[in-house]
């Protein structure tokens, strides 16, 4: 009818993080594109949390800078202080500036100098490092900027949103046996099936996190305590350690991952840690994890066998065990089929039994 406009639709969701996912596409690889939005994906949340931390502070003190900028105020209820030039306000509004890139970078450099939990989380000098042009930043600024708990009123809206990027590049890169990300099925499986309702947990190949996110979830959905969950950790590639660390601080996860990426075979980083429940989905059949001279004698290996070069299964599986409480401890982990019968191991295996 004449006089009549169309009414544009208005975007779920999905539709805002399908195009934060597809913002690089092409334009970068696939690890950097997931890298440049998980980083601003992070800013975003961070912002959003500082700014309401901010109000509360008005609310309850004035507005007084003495309070306003003294970091244990926002420190103390799980939030990270920002500077001016590091809040998601303030990259929205010079989004369009040349130097974005180097505004992102600077602004993740000084919020790892400011919160210690965060050492090692963020990318550094990534942005100016993926060479794009300034519209491309600009472009997936202003879908990151869409997504907001006012618009889209959910319960665990950084959990959702986190989920689904976590699962759809894991796609994308073809990541089929779970180096970054595991299904929620299978990590949900797991803790109905060890129970996880307090002590300390550990996972030798993290990932992006999963298996300690959806344990805090099982202890708060059978009302336990999760102040009662230690969380502890190693992952030994450098996107992915950030990628966990990222995900479990803007959740409000404390953690322990070591202070740096590194094998747990070779490099363990909890050495002396016993604990009472281990959820992990090592890579299936990973070959090469030791040298043909390297770790025969290992102390984990004692009374079992030593895993072959070509395949460490069996090393993930004496790996956990040598981590278990002797009395209490139990495991819950996910291998390849093949793990069952393989003729190599089959010492390994008897010992075991």
């Amino acid at each position: 009818m004449a006089g009549k406009t169309k009414k544009t639709k208005e975007k779920s969701l999905e539709d805002i993080l399908f195009d934060c996912r597809n913002s690089l596409r092409g334009k970068v690889e696939q690890a950097d594109n997931r890298n440049a939005v998980m980083g601003l994906i992070f800013l975003k949340f961070a912002g959003d949390k500082f700014e309401a931390r901010r109000k509360q502070i008005i609310e309850q003190y004035g507005d007084v800078p003495v309070f306003l900028e003294k970091p244990s105020f926002y420190l103390s209820e799980n939030v990270f202080y920002l500077k001016e030039t590091c809040r998601w306000s303030y990259i929205v509004k010079h989004a369009s500036d040349n130097d974005i890139a180097n505004i992102i970078d600077q602004a993740m450099n000084d919020i790892e100098d400011d919160n210690k939990p965060l050492k090692g989380a963020l990318p550094q000098k990534f942005y100016t490092g993926i060479r794009v042009e300034t519209k491309t930043i600009k472009s997936l600024i202003d879908n990151v900027n869409q997504i907001s708990e006012e618009r889209f009123h959910e319960k665990d809206l950084i959990g959702r949103v986190y989920e689904y990027f976590l699962q759809n590049f894991a796609i994308d890169e073809r990541k089929e046996k779970g180096e970054f990300y595991t299904p929620k099925c299978i990590v949900d499986l797991i803790a109905e099936l060890i129970e996880p309702f307090h002590g300390r947990i550990y996972d030798p190949c993290c990932g992006s996190g999963g298996m300690f996110v959806q344990s805090l979830k099982f202890v708060e959905a059978h009302n336990g305590n999760k102040m009662d969950i230690s969380v502890y950790g190693q992952e030994s590639n450098p996107g992915t350690y950030r990628l966990a660390k990222m995900n479990l601080a803007i959740r409000g996860i404390s953690c322990d991952l070591g202070e740096k990426n590194a094998s747990s075979f070779t490099e363990d980083l909890h050495k002396d840690l016993k604990v009472d429940y281990i959820m992990a989905n090592p890579p299936f059949n990973l070959k090469d994890w030791r040298g043909a001279d390297e770790l025969t004698t290992d102390a984990r290996w004692a009374g079992y066998g030593t895993p072959p070069v070509s395949n460490a299964n069996y090393a993930w599986i004496l790996h956990m065990l040598s981590k278990l409480d002797c009395e209490n401890g139990i495991a819950g982990f996910l291998l390849a089929n093949g793990a069952l019968g393989s003729p190599d191991e089959y010492e390994i295996r008897k010992n075991l039994i």
